[in-house]
């Protein structure tokens, strides 16, 4: 999206039409029923002219913030950023380039927390560096048990 066309007009409307389009009543509902897709593929399937990632993440928020369920939103987007980063799940040995790929999906995790979460967010990803999940483990949903050992569902 390289026009521009993502932030004319009014982009909150847009994107909740499109929602709706697609048969949901949220935005959340959206993105949950798809939840190992980047937050590029949801706006590209929003509208890949005219959405934009992080307006998607912007709604997410929002709406995680009404219903009082930002920890679960923070917990899917790191079952997003892993889908992404480590496809074919946890690595089983933690070499240079798999280290890198951990790192990576680690740190854009990061980007995506809410600033009430960031502190929640620091412990998780130290706990994941100091006692890894076992080889292979791939979260598919922010109900992970793992995910929710590691950012339990209390609102903070």
């Amino acid at each position: 999206m390289s026009d521009g066309r993502a932030w004319e007009g009014n982009v909150k409307a847009r994107l909740y039409e499109r929602v709706r389009q697609r048969g949901y009543d949220s935005l959340t509902a959206f993105a949950e029923a798809r939840p190992t897709a980047s937050l590029l593929e949801l706006a590209d399937e929003l509208g890949p002219d005219d959405i934009a990632a992080v307006q998607v993440f912007s709604g997410l928020v929002a709406e995680a913030e009404r219903s009082r369920r930002v920890t679960r939103l923070v917990r899917g987007q790191l079952v997003r950023e892993l889908s992404q980063r480590l496809p074919n799940g946890w690595p089983a040995v933690l070499d240079d380039e798999n280290h890198l790929k951990v790192a990576v999906a680690l740190a854009r995790w990061g980007t995506y927390t809410p600033e009430t979460h960031e502190q929640h967010v620091e412990r998780a990803k130290a706990a994941l560096r100091t006692s890894p999940p076992p080889a292979g483990w791939r979260p598919l949903g922010p109900d992970d048990e793992l995910l929710l050992t590691l950012l339990p569902d209390e609102e903070v």
